[in-house]
């Protein structure tokens, strides 16, 4: 999948929208290396239950986390129709597997509403904010706080 490029003013961000079952979430643009499709996972032992397992992506192995296990959803039962975002995430290198890619988004600060204080405890962690676009609530994500450094931080 290939996007041009287009010119920021300043204040602006772009986001990669997304969708996991019913819900739509987002990521900043500048953290997603590729978007590719489903590859079977190999598993790996005593691993989290959002991990699926690790593939190789270009001779280096890419662990294959099932966003919507890690979110407290129901896990996922990967398809073909299933694709995987490839993000940085700190020093770390991450596959996220998610239902469909479906948007670029470019926002300002001002478009990003916070997370209402009725949400869970989980959802306020990880959501840094929801956009109201086009009849379409979606969450933005964190990926950082998604994936704590240290086990401290996860705590």
């Amino acid at each position: 999948m290939s996007y041009a490029v287009k010119n920021l003013n300043e204040g602006d961000r772009e986001l990669i929208a997304f969708r996991i079952g019913n819900q739509e979430f987002c990521v900043n643009i500048m953290s997603v290396r590729e978007i590719r499709g489903w590859t079977p996972a190999t598993a790996m032992p005593h691993s989290p239950a959002y991990m699926l397992g690790v593939i190789n992506l270009r001779g280096a192995v890419l662990p294959i986390i099932d966003l919507s296990a890690r979110l407290g959803m129901k896990p996922a039962d990967p398809t073909a129709r299933h694709v995987i975002i490839v993000a940085q995430v700190r020093r770390k290198v991450v596959g996220l597997l998610v239902d469909a890619v479906s948007d670029i988004l470019t926002v300002t600060d001002e478009t990003i509403q916070p997370t209402p204080e009725i949400s869970s405890e989980l959802e306020r962690q990880f959501a840094r904010g929801i956009l109201a676009i086009d009849k379409r609530m979606i969450c933005l994500i964190e990926l950082e706080s998604l994936f704590p450094e240290t086990e401290s931080e996860a705590a």
